[in-house]
């Protein structure tokens, strides 16, 4: 019996395919979460959108078909019109890869690197913004103490005048914003990159700082293989004097999706707390070992 969720996210599916003509018949989830993911026939993956993110799914189609003039190896839309838009919610749709595993560090590198490189392009892709919706969560956070909101809080101002006084470091570019292992897909013969929804112009060691902290705030990615993954990207951004701030800022983003997912879920309060409680000096040093969450 499917639940009440993939029930609305099929309908919505099946409004989009019927504007695009496509064949929804016998489609199949493949992931229902931020964003809901389905395998449909013929080869196409259809990916609808959270609620108000018609901007960014524009964005993403634009990015990837101009990913392709490029020749660097990247999920591609259909050649269609698109998003499509259905019952208040942006699709788009994809060419479905072959078969394929979640990418390496040091297979990650190269592809950033490629894209690091690239001329900006004539895409209104805007600046990143690595505060979006810290705010919003802490504000709307209801399991966490008076005295640890009102911190973080204030930790959350405090990032923001670093982050406005960074100094100067790799040239700014096109970056891909949310670059992590399961945004690359490796097939036999292909490593492609995934999921450029916050694509958008910025400093390369975003990008970059979101492996070091695998190894320096989590402890899951072993130091040898971060080396092989500065080795291949060219550059180790934790010798840079702005690492630390960036650091924070992606720490504090994980401390808040924490809050929100313990909002709705019981299970992750204990793991809210507990990285609050890194964050604060409460636990020691790094490497803290979060747990995943959602």
């Amino acid at each position: 019996m499917t639940s009440p969720r993939e029930q609305a996210s099929r309908r919505v599916l099946e409004a989009a395919c019927a504007t695009a003509a496509l064949d929804s018949n016998g489609a199949t989830p493949i992931r229902l979460a931020e964003n809901d993911l389905w395998r449909l026939p013929h080869g196409v993956v259809g990916r609808i959108a959270r609620p108000g993110q018609h901007q960014a799914a524009a964005r993403e189609v634009a990015v990837t078909r101009w990913l392709t003039t490029h020749q660097v190896p990247a999920v591609r839309p259909l050649p269609i019109r698109q998003p499509v838009h259905a019952k208040g919610r942006a699709v788009t749709f994809w060419e479905e890869l072959p078969p394929h595993r979640r990418g390496t560090p040091d297979e990650m590198a190269p592809l950033l690197k490629c894209l690091h490189a690239l001329p900006i392009p004539d895409i209104d892709l805007g600046q990143l913004d690595p505060f979006v919706r810290i705010e919003q969560r802490l504000t709307e956070a209801t399991s966490v103490r008076a005295d640890d909101k009102d911190w973080l809080l204030h930790h959350f101002a405090d990032l923001q005048f670093a982050w406005a006084e960074l100094p100067d470091g790799l040239p700014r570019c096109v970056i891909h914003a949310d670059a992590w292992t399961g945004n690359v897909a490796v097939t036999p013969t292909t490593a492609y990159l995934m999921d450029f929804e916050r694509t958008s112009l910025g400093p390369p060691e975003w990008d970059l700082t979101s492996t070091a902290i695998s190894t320096d705030t989590f402890g899951t990615l072993a130091p040898h293989a971060y080396q092989d993954f500065c080795e291949a990207y060219g550059h180790d951004v934790t010798l840079w004097q702005g690492y630390p701030v960036l650091r924070a800022i992606r720490e504090l983003r994980l401390v808040t999706f924490a809050l929100q997912t313990a909002e709705g879920d019981s299970t992750a309060a204990d793991q809210a707390q507990y990285r609050i409680d890194c964050v604060r000096g409460r636990n020691g040093p790094r490497p803290w070992h979060w747990a995943a969450v959602g």
